[in-house]
């Protein structure tokens, strides 16, 4: 969900922020520490100073980057380097391991239950104004107010966790009310496509049927009443276009109920079922390597190829006809050219039928192009869509 990414890069760069601020807390306290007495060395408290620095550096750097560790490991962490940083206070006077401790403050509030962020903090104000008391270098008025400035700085990350998760937690219910809405907006749409599959089935596919009925009753009566063959010839014509429309019928009824729909996949089946209608040889070629289309794009190259056959079905005398689709790095191309036709002068023919004119609508809706025209041995339909 876009949500939770936005969620999830919000809270990164809040862990991100807090890294920054630990390196620039390590940065300071190190160069303070060693030009602060006794500084870090081999000898008595100088050596202990130095285990200290580093014991403090170390557990930082490694609270910054466990962050999706349990909360047991990073209560554990956050400790030490609250202990080591109150260290250096007591062993060396450093004012800025004072400030050392704040980037472990704020992780806590941040990824750790209230409670045990709480005895975080509370450890942390307890541990620095031992270590001030120890050292004697800082009045009691200059601990409370250290004291204080690690409640606040603690409570305001704890309000910063706080807004964090609101925001979160509106963004949630913001994309659940989206996918609600979607939800309630498909199941209109699939309302609806129902109704429409119900009245193209009691009226468009009853009628074709009937129309089927009335042909193959019709072709009986011209060969028993001894009619012209032509007659015979037209009608079996009729009655197969009036088959094709009614599987077109209850294929666009099928699609309607959400059936799978039909893709290149199917160009085949196109060429085979024309060919045995028409006895004229169909053949199809497939070159380059095959990508996802796409619904609309699938469903545009099947319609674009069954309406040039059944054009060429209508309108010509072809010897021979080809289907080639292309997988082109910029995009996808078909073609289905007719040899050989002698093509009957209608509308259609030409390209500017009303089928062919859908097709065309069909592939501008893509970005692409649908061309139609004569070659010099026949007629070619070509569908380009861009990838």
């Amino acid at each position: 969900m876009p949500e939770l990414e936005r969620a999830r890069g919000r809270e990164q760069a809040a862990y991100l922020s807090i890294r920054v601020l630990a390196v620039a807390a390590i940065a300071f306290v190190v160069i303070t520490s060693f030009q602060a007495r006794p500084a870090p060395g081999s000898h008595g408290e100088a050596l202990g100073v130095a285990v200290a620095l580093i014991v403090f550096c170390g557990a930082t750097i490694a609270a910054m980057w466990l962050t999706q560790a349990g909360p047991a490991v990073q209560l554990a962490v956050l400790l030490v380097a609250v202990a080591s940083g109150a260290a250096l206070i007591g062993l060396q006077g450093n004012s800025a391991a004072f400030l050392g401790v704040f980037p472990a403050i704020c992780l806590a509030a941040l990824v750790l239950p209230v409670r045990l962020s709480a005895l975080v903090a509370g450890l942390a104000a307890g541990a620095v104004s031992v270590a001030w008391l120890a050292n004697g270098r800082a009045p009691i008025a200059g601990i409370i107010l250290n004291d204080f400035g690690i409640l606040a700085f603690f409570l305001l990350s704890l309000f910063a966790r706080r807004l964090r998760e609101s925001n979160q937690r509106a963004e949630l219910l913001l994309g659940e009310l989206e996918q609600t809405r979607a939800a309630q907006a498909q199941a209109a749409a699939l309302a609806e496509r129902q109704r429409l599959a119900r009245e193209m089935h009691d009226v468009l596919a009853h009628s074709l049927s009937g129309l089927v009925l009335n042909l193959e009753t019709a072709r009986l009566l011209a060969s028993q009443g001894g009619a012209d063959r032509q007659v015979g010839d037209v009608i079996d014509r009729a009655r197969r276009l009036a088959r094709t429309g009614l599987e077109e019928a209850r294929r666009a009824i099928g699609m309607l109920h959400d059936d799978a729909l039909p893709g290149p996949e199917r160009l085949a089946g196109l060429a085979a079922e024309f060919e045995s209608d028409t006895g004229v040889p169909c053949k199809v070629a497939v070159t380059g390597d095959g990508r996802d289309l796409g619904t609309e794009s699938r469903l545009t190259f099947y319609r674009v190829t069954q309406e040039a056959l059944t054009n060429i079905r209508k309108h010509a005398r072809a010897d021979r006809v080809e289907i080639r689709l292309a997988y082109e790095p910029a995009g996808t191309r078909l073609t289905i050219e007719d040899f050989g036709s002698c093509r009957e002068r209608q509308a259609s023919a030409d390209g500017t039928g009303y089928g062919l004119t859908g097709m065309r609508e069909r592939a501008e809706l893509l970005g692409g192009t649908l061309t139609a025209g004569p070659t010099d041995g026949g007629f070619l339909v070509e569908l380009w869509v861009p990838a």
